[in-house]
């Protein structure tokens, strides 16, 4: 059983590594977009330094899906069936997500309202659905907060677990 756990941890560690390296190429290509706008003039170049940033959020994402993916697997080799690590796993990923989608609302809208108009309806509903996520998350913290008072010990196993990330 140890080596198929450490088999699981050597494929987690390579999805990590994958996540990073798409991470670092989409730096690459948000850097070459700012480049671009930093030598272009007006809407253009406000269209492409928008584009970088959301392009720059996706990357984050990568990155922040690896790091969760190094800590929660990897490292701590944490079993998410506690309430608290699953509420702790699901945070850690929502607020990349939210984010990431907030930012990428914003570039559709700056796009379609300098571009096509008629995507605005899109741009609602990916700002819409943000919103819902973004609720739903809240329920969840709430709710779980709930299953997390009824076992106090799998609050104290998550916070031993941080030990092993500290220098």
């Amino acid at each position: 059983m140890k080596k198929i756990m450490l088999a699981f941890g050597l494929v987690h560690a390579l999805i990590a590594l994958l996540f990073t390296g798409g991470a670092l190429f989409l730096i690459v290509i948000g850097a070459q977009l700012g480049w671009h706008a930093a030598h272009a003039e007006g809407l253009v170049a406000a269209q492409e330094v928008i584009e970088a940033i959301g392009i720059l959020a996706a990357a984050v994402v990568a990155l922040q899906i690896a790091e969760t993916i190094i800590e929660e697997e990897v490292v701590r080799d944490a079993d998410i069936s506690a309430p608290t690590r699953v509420r702790r796993f699901l945070s850690r990923f929502f607020v990349v997500v939210v984010v990431a989608l907030a930012i990428e609302g914003l570039v559709a809208t700056f796009h379609a309202v300098h571009e096509d108009v008629s995507e605005l309806l899109y741009v609602a509903a990916l700002i819409g659905s943000v919103g819902v996520l973004l609720a739903a998350w809240g329920v969840f913290v709430h709710l779980n907060r709930s299953a997390e008072e009824l076992e106090p010990e799998a609050m104290q196993d998550a916070q031993a677990e941080d030990e092993k990330l500290k220098p």
